[in-house]
């Protein structure tokens, strides 16, 4: 089984299985799979997710972002030998003898590279000086496809619906798959996930939702052969 190897310097301070299906979350509050005791990691800095794909990191819009072998990243799919730095500790995967990852092709979100001398001065550094506070801005709601289409769908009407039929906003494949599957309705409390029809029930995070169930960001959706990341973007 593949598994992340925690360090601190040279010092080895633990090693973390990633289950297939299962998702690793990282980062420095009570409750994750793996904790961070550091000040330069988030309550929740990142996460793996084990997919059929392969293993997708991604970084939970942490304060000090999460770097791929020096290289700043959104999301980024694990090759066996990546070492991910978070903070001052490292995180390296490593595979079993015999044990090989799917090929997969990088994220749609490109991978973004920054100055990382200067971001290890600004770590080093006691007290950081804090940039001014960017203007708010508004969110951009998207469904991104992980498998069973390309690209992203972005969430802009009150109501998004998903399913085999063309006229659908989302168009999925399954032969148990309804005319429309489901839907996705903007309501005042976020976004819902609404069970319509179809022999074929959506699943979020691996489980059926029958009816309705509110929506959290990464969360994965699966409906028919479709698997899609709900993301919201600033």
């Amino acid at each position: 089984m593949p598994t992340l190897t925690l360090k601190f310097k040279d010092q080895v301070l633990g090693e973390y299985p990633v289950a297939k299906g299962k998702t690793l979350t990282i980062g420095r509050r009570e409750g994750n799979d793996v904790i961070i005791d550091n000040l330069a990691v988030s309550g929740s800095h990142a996460k793996v997710d084990s997919l059929e794909e392969g293993f997708l990191l991604i970084d939970l819009k942490s304060k000090n972002g999460t770097f791929v072998n020096e290289k700043l990243i959104n999301t980024h799919w694990l090759k066996n030998g990546d070492v991910i730095t978070i903070g001052k500790h490292t995180l390296a995967l490593g595979l079993a003898p015999g044990e090989t990852l799917p090929q997969t092709e990088e994220p749609l979100d490109k991978t973004m590279v920054l100055d990382t001398d200067e971001y290890r001065a600004m770590l080093d550094k006691s007290t950081p000086q804090q940039a001014a506070p960017a203007p708010p801005k508004e969110k951009i709601v998207v469904l991104s496809f992980l498998k069973g289409g390309q690209g992203e769908v972005e969430l802009k009407k009150k109501l998004i619906k998903i399913g085999k039929d063309s006229s659908n906003d989302v168009v999925v494949d399954g032969f148990l798959v309804g005319k429309t599957a489901a839907t996705i309705s903007i309501q005042p409390a976020g976004f819902y996930l609404n069970y319509v029809q179809g022999m074929s029930k959506p699943k979020v995070n691996g489980k059926t939702v029958s009816e309705s169930v509110k929506l959290k960001e990464f969360d994965i959706i699966e409906i028919g052969s479709a698997q899609m990341e709900f993301i919201l973007r600033a």
